[in-house]
């Protein structure tokens, strides 16, 4: 059973250290954000003709939001994870950083490559597409933005060898870390044993397999452009890309959940027990987060027929266990709890409802009839916005102001604050509404040039994005007029 006593115990200097390391990730996190959110609604200006962009910009921009959300979502969210993690098994303030740095270098070059070398290619980086540009890009621009990639993952996979060092120093096996072993009566069930460590261990494993998926795509493709010569097989680097690419972004948001589970319950008074359930629920989810990336590939006809319909069975159950136990886990903690309604607090539960309600329209997509229509419009922007603005983003966020919050913000939130969330619940499920609807009407996705009929779908959408980077915005100026205030270490250790 885990108590008190089984938490890892830092100095004051060590866990000053760590907060210092975790507000530099969030901060950066929040400059990254409002700039690509910025990017998402110049796009779509462009598109409504409300702003003139060249088209070759137009595409670059789409390149660098792309790329840029996903990256800054799996480094940010992994910020939470180790944050909460560190509580239990111990780990490497100097990989974490080493981690952040080479994220960094990374993004410059990737930024080198997209707007000094023109490279336009979208954060997909499909073979053959990054080395036959028709002269739009150079080579050296392709094999910069795939080199780019290619470093952050080896970054975030240093980082994951270390959380697995952590992992197995404490817990010996990562199905005990998992709660396996409980969950098939090898050991006693522990309802004390941390969700975080479960949900990391996860995280783990898909993540490492999937970023080592994407790292032997990126090789073969940095191969070609370097030898022309060598020709890989398309389908299989498809596979590989879309594998890696779906899994990073999910794990973004898995790495994020530990938020709701380590906070809510001290929002509401209510300890939350794991159970057989719960187990069984994210040792379900190590199969299914993997498993379902087929259904990107319905189109590609010469996919064997037992792997797309893997896809489309595994897409229809894949966030059913772990939704389940959240969300309902997350009901049960708030139903007559007397919760006090901080601004985390609202987050928080707003981050389930848009996890559980953006994975409808994906559900939607992943069924082949649909898909045969939906997949290539704005549709897919619209549910994986839904799941990233409302799901993702707001567990961000809400931890954020945990983080930078003292106990007289969160019983009198200001004004800002209450107006931070409706300004920005307003813009996404806006922005949601007009993907979904342009979508669903046929309008393609990745098109700089909209014909007259889908102008206004682009208008509407370019003044959603500007309310949600507004919101995003009122939110990082009271999280950076806290900054001053909240350096003290002992603000949330001793919550703990």
């Amino acid at each position: 059973m885990t108590t008190n006593s089984d938490i890892v115990n830092y100095s004051d200097t060590e866990n000053r250290s760590a907060l210092v390391a975790v507000k530099t990730h969030i901060i950066t996190g929040f400059l990254v954000f409002l700039l690509m959110m910025a990017a998402g609604a110049t796009m779509r200006a462009a598109q409504g003709k409300l702003a003139g962009v060249d088209d070759s910009l137009f595409y670059q921009i789409m390149t660098m939001h792309g790329v840029g959300v996903v990256g800054i979502s799996g480094i940010v969210g992994f910020s939470i994870m180790w944050y909460f993690l560190r509580q239990y098994v111990p780990l490497n303030l100097k990989i974490f950083w080493i981690n952040f740095y080479i994220f960094l270098t990374g993004v410059v070059i990737i930024l080198a490559s997209i707007f000094v070398g023109g490279y336009a290619g979208a954060w997909t980086f499909l073979y053959p597409l990054p080395t036959t540009s028709l002269g739009v890009w150079s080579v050296g621009a392709a094999i910069g933005f795939l080199s780019g990639l290619l470093l952050i993952g080896v970054g975030f996979l240093i980082l994951l060898l270390d959380i697995a060092r952590g992992l197995l120093s404490r817990y010996g096996s990562l199905a005990r870390a998992l709660g396996v072993t409980q969950l098939f009566g090898k050991d006693p069930l522990d309802t004390h044993h941390p969700t975080t460590v479960t949900i990391s261990t996860v995280v783990l494993i898909v993540d490492f397999i999937g970023i080592a998926a994407g790292a032997v795509a990126l090789i073969i493709m940095l191969i070609n452009a370097v030898n022309p010569e060598f020709k890989p097989d398309p389908l299989l680097v498809k596979n590989l890309i879309y594998f890696f690419g779906h899994v990073i972004i999910n794990a973004a948001i898995y790495s994020s959940v530990p938020a709701v589970y380590e906070l809510l319950p001290r929002y509401t008074k209510r300890p939350y027990h794991t159970s057989k359930v719960f187990y069984a629920a994210w040792f379900v989810a190590v199969f299914t987060i993997m498993g379902v990336y087929p259904h990107h590939l319905y189109m590609d006809f010469p996919m064997p027929a037992w792997a797309v319909i893997a896809g489309q069975v595994l897409s229809y159950c894949s966030g059913l266990p772990v939704m389940i136990v959240t969300g309902y886990g997350t009901l049960m903690m708030v139903y007559r709890s007397g919760i006090q309604w901080s601004t985390p607090a609202k987050l928080l539960v707003l981050s389930i409802f848009g996890w559980a309600a953006g994975g409808i329209p994906a559900v939607v997509d992943s069924m082949m009839a649909f898909n045969s229509v939906l997949h290539n419009t704005l549709w897919v922007p619209g549910h994986f916005h839904f799941y990233l603005l409302l799901g993702l983003l707001p567990m961000i966020i809400g931890f954020t102001f945990y983080l930078f919050s003292t106990p007289e913000d969160e019983a009198n939130p200001p004004l800002i604050e209450k107006l931070a969330v409706y300004t920005y619940v307003t813009g996404v499920l806006m922005l949601v509404l007009v993907f979904l609807t342009s979508g669903a009407h046929g309008i393609p996705r990745r098109w700089a040039v909209h014909m007259d009929p889908w102008v206004p779908y682009a208008q509407w959408g370019a003044i959603a994005g500007v309310l949600v980077t507004l919101g995003l915005l009122l939110f990082a100026v009271r999280v950076f007029t806290k900054l001053p205030k909240a350096t003290d270490p002992a603000l949330e250790y001793s919550r703990h």
